[in-house]
């Protein structure tokens, strides 16, 4: 198996796959393919599939297999933003952002990592969630915008604002705080909540996640009443 990320600012994964090789997607994220035969299915039961929807992914999952000796299939990034290559062990799990994964070789788990409400704002009254990968597979995630890497020592933290995680190791420890101090929450501008990352583990953080972007030009569009 081969992959190969084309081009700069809105990236394309690659993977060319020989014969008794697969890879496993969500639905929906296929762009284009040469050579492969997709099916299609709720992996994991009905539970499994509920657990993947409510981490943010969807309930069906397509396996991909060359219907030769080799195939090809890419998968297109959403955004403006970087795939990155990430391995999955017993011993490095990931926490993503809800839309952050892209494609994985056969063994991948995906779950709910974290969910709870932060009120409307960007978020549009869904939530945060992070979607949790395990088991043993490659697996390449998808992050919006500039990509900045932490290497968090242990005891050492980092507050961000929630839409900026992307991507972290299961080891670190998360959690969702509010803002300190009455005039910081009504007149910083940053929102009422931060998101507390504690090392040990690697963080990727994202510079323009969709529901940020989106939020920045809603006032551009036209409304109902234009």
């Amino acid at each position: 198996m081969q992959s190969n990320t084309v081009g700069t600012t809105l990236q394309v994964l690659e993977m060319t796959l020989n014969h008794g090789e697969a890879l496993v997607a969500e639905s929906g994220r296929l762009s284009w393919m040469s050579g492969m035969n997709l099916t299609t299915q709720a992996k994991g039961g009905m539970f499994g599939a509920l657990r993947r929807a409510a981490g943010g992914g969807t309930i069906f999952l397509t396996d991909f297999t060359p219907s030769g000796e080799q195939g090809m299939v890419a998968f297109a990034a959403r955004a403006p933003g970087q795939i990155v290559e990430v391995e999955v062990g017993n011993e490095t799990e990931y926490l993503v952002h809800e839309h952050g994964f892209l494609c994985a070789t056969p063994g991948i788990d995906l779950n709910i990592g974290f969910q709870r409400s932060l009120g409307a704002g960007v978020f549009g009254g869904t939530g945060f969630i992070l979607q949790k990968l395990s088991g043993s597979a490659k697996a390449w995630i998808d992050l919006s915008g500039e990509v900045v890497r932490y290497d968090l020592q242990p005891g050492q933290q980092l507050l961000v604002q929630p839409g900026h995680v992307g991507m972290f190791e299961a080891s670190v420890d998360f959690q969702i705080t509010t803002m300190r101090g009455i005039r910081n929450m009504l007149f910083g501008g940053d929102g009422f909540f931060l998101a507390q990352l504690q090392g040990p583990g690697s963080v990727w953080l994202q510079s323009m996640p969709l529901p940020l972007l989106a939020h920045a030009l809603q006032r551009y569009l036209p409304s109902s009443g234009s």
